[in-house]
């Protein structure tokens, strides 16, 4: 008889949406044993397989800082916590909630966001942040960063590293034998031979003949394309670009993926969202994708 899949989840910020809909998607049942981690005023009132809490959470009247300090060390902890399980192979895989990436920084995890803390957290291996549904796969070669810096970081190397660790997961994940690679480029037009600027020809260009990827093209079709069944993936050179793409297309049914990690990870694909926070208008959608794509990818990822 086949083990059940074992998950870790975390609430995400207790001031979010995070314990809501993780409470709602798990009232829907899922065939996995679930290990929640957060807070422990709320992890307490949500039923699951085992209970691990990080810290009290009891909101506050103080500094707006201090409320954000204490909301980022249940997150952080509670991160780094199942992490840790998944490292130690006490499950399967981690599905993340939302978290504020200001409160994580005040509380001193200085990381632009959960795919780079986990790489870090998992020996600093090379990851690949992924957003997919069943209409599109794409791919981040860049992340959190300002759009100034995109340019200066966006090296064939990078490109290449990016690539080959998304070929590599939609082998192994996803069961895609000979997955095709499409490339995003950055400037109107694919640059326009170098009118509209020159990333293409000499970044962009020589990173697609060494990963076998078509491209670069431009940004104004290579989606619609992927979305007509072209292409399994498609990796985006900046995040707003690739994030636009997926979240027009699929917003809702969308899950984040990190491939790269030794376990795996996965989210939903929407934010904290602390403005409609108790109100009862919070979405699970994203978040039973999320439960659910992560049981699919650790059986497939069992060895045979």
């Amino acid at each position: 008889m086949t083990r059940r899949v074992r998950l870790a989840v975390t609430l995400g910020d207790p001031r979010g949406i995070g314990p809501e809909i993780v409470a709602a998607a798990l009232a829907e049942g899922i065939d996995a044993d679930v290990t929640l981690v957060g807070a422990k005023e709320q992890i307490a009132g949500i039923p699951a397989t085992h209970h691990i809490p990080t810290g009290p959470w009891r909101p506050h009247d103080g500094p707006a800082r201090s409320t954000a300090v204490d909301a980022g060390l249940v997150t952080g902890r509670a991160v780094e916590r199942a992490a840790r399980l998944a490292l130690d192979f006490e499950v399967d895989a981690i599905v993340t909630g939302p978290a504020e990436k200001h409160a994580l920084h005040l509380a001193g995890f200085p990381f632009p966001g959960h795919t780079e803390w986990l790489a870090h957290l998992a020996g600093n291996v090379d990851v690949a942040m992924m957003l997919a549904s069943d209409r599109l796969r794409v791919v981040l070669v860049t992340t959190h960063v300002p759009f100034r810096d995109v340019p200066l970081l966006l090296t064939a190397d990078r490109i290449v590293r990016v690539g080959d660790v998304t070929r590599r997961g939609l082998q192994q994940w996803f069961g895609i034998v000979e997955p095709r690679l499409a490339l995003c480029a950055l400037n109107p037009h694919a640059g326009e031979q170098g009118l509209f600027g020159d990333e293409e020809q000499r970044v962009l260009e020589p990173a697609a003949r060494r990963l076998g990827a078509t491209g670069p093209i431009p940004a104004d079709t290579v989606f619609v394309r992927a979305l007509r069944g072209e292409f399994d993936v498609v990796l985006a050179p900046y995040h707003d670009v690739g994030m636009t793409a997926i979240k027009v297309a699929s917003f809702g049914s969308a899950v984040n993926v990190t491939l790269g990690l030794p376990f795996v990870r996965t989210s939903p694909d929407h934010g904290t969202a602390m403005d409609i926070a108790g109100t009862g208008r919070a979405d699970a959608s994203s978040m039973r994708a999320a439960l659910t794509l992560a049981i699919d990818l650790a059986r497939r990822s069992r060895p045979a």
